[in-house]
């Protein structure tokens, strides 16, 4: 558990207008991107399915945030994912990256729209190559909530995904993610990796914008 300072309500007064100036290791992240040789492992009545995917994923500055003493610089993410030739989504997602200066940490917020949701953790140095988010069921700090359904029929146990950034300026993504399916024994290893190359800058954090116009 992180420790909580005595004063919890005031808020830093040297926060950085610039967020992409300030990301740490996420900053490499920032862009739009896509990748076409994405595979995805799941569970299916006959057994596991693989399946590749096209990706397209846009993360994007945000202003910085504050809880009281604690600041994120952060990006704004959305990841729309199809199968090759068929136009209906495959997956999408939405949420946040997050980092933490003072501390090196890293947080993940993931929603899908089947009715789940995840916070994920980590620590990273700024000039990290590589870093693992974690979020397991019934934690409360790095936690995962789904629909009754999703509990019953296929029970998240923990989401684990590791980031790399590439020597030539792509970066992957191996995800795990450990379910229990209803009816059978052992937990399944729904796993998701891709490689993403940059299509285009992202753009400054509203701040910095209003700033630039002034």
């Amino acid at each position: 558990m992180t420790d909580v300072l005595p004063d919890i309500f005031t808020e830093p007064d040297d926060v950085a207008p610039d967020t992409l100036a300030n990301l740490g290791p996420l900053r490499r992240l920032a862009g739009v991107w896509e990748g076409a040789k994405g595979l995805d492992v799941n569970p299916k009545a006959a057994g596991p399915e693989r399946s590749n995917f096209i990706e397209r994923i846009e993360l994007q500055p945000i202003d910085a945030q504050a809880n009281g003493p604690q600041l994120f610089y952060g990006l704004r993410y959305h990841a729309h994912i199809l199968k090759p030739g068929e136009a209906i989504t495959f997956h999408d997602q939405v949420g946040y990256w997050l980092w933490e200066p003072a501390t090196g940490l890293i947080l993940q917020t993931l929603a899908i729209p089947r009715g789940q949701v995840a916070l994920a953790s980590g620590h990273a140095t700024p000039d990290a190559t590589r870093f693992k988010v974690s979020a397991r069921r019934g934690e409360t700090e790095n936690g995962i909530a789904s629909t009754a359904f999703l509990e019953q029929a296929f029970r998240t146990l923990s989401y684990d995904i590791e980031v790399t950034f590439n020597p030539d300026g792509t970066w992957s993504y191996f995800e795990d993610t450990v379910l229990l399916v209803q009816g059978r024994a052992e937990p399944f290893h729904h796993e998701d990796s891709n490689t993403l190359t940059k299509v285009a800058e992202p753009a400054p954090n509203p701040l910095k914008q209003a700033l630039a116009m002034a």
